[in-house]
């Protein structure tokens, strides 16, 4: 049934923030077409939270194993972080700059991680064949009734 999940970060200078992931993260990518970079991620969780005023609708945190060695690792790439750490219950957080101006959070969870658990077969990852992304073996795709509407 569901064996990904696909997030959007919405930026006002989207190629500086795509350069970031691809060059800072080293997140491998593909282009969808027409420049626009779909990253992959490493496996992800997702929890459902209560509604509180003024929060956003969604978030995306990333996870990291020592937020003290993210943190150095990022300030040594010329990444701009928050200067204070937060100490929560559920993990020690931090907050990053995206060159488009937005913000992105980094923690290193103390809860247990669902990752750590068996995964139903349905959501299990399967091998993918990779294809050559060369030039010389791109296909160009035709448009379609949703290519307007571009969800990376």
């Amino acid at each position: 049934m569901i064996d990904g999940a696909h997030a959007i970060i919405y930026s006002h200078d989207p190629e500086a923030d795509r350069t970031f992931f691809k060059e800072v993260l080293g997140l491998h990518h593909v282009d969808a077409g027409g420049g626009w970079l779909i990253f992959a991620l490493p496996p992800a969780e997702v929890a459902v939270h209560p509604a509180e005023p003024g929060k956003p609708g969604h978030e995306l945190f990333l996870m990291c194993r020592d937020i003290d060695a993210a943190v150095k690792e990022l300030t040594g790439k010329g990444v701009t972080v928050e200067p204070r750490l937060y100490d929560e219950p559920w993990g020690r957080l931090a907050f990053i700059k995206l060159p488009g101006g937005g913000k992105l959070g980094v923690y290193q969870p103390r809860h247990p991680r669902a990752l750590n658990t068996s995964a139903p077969e349905a959501l299990s990852p399967k091998p993918v064949r990779r294809e050559s992304t060369s030039s010389k073996s791109r296909t160009k795709s035709r448009p379609t009734a949703s290519s307007n509407r571009r969800s990376g």
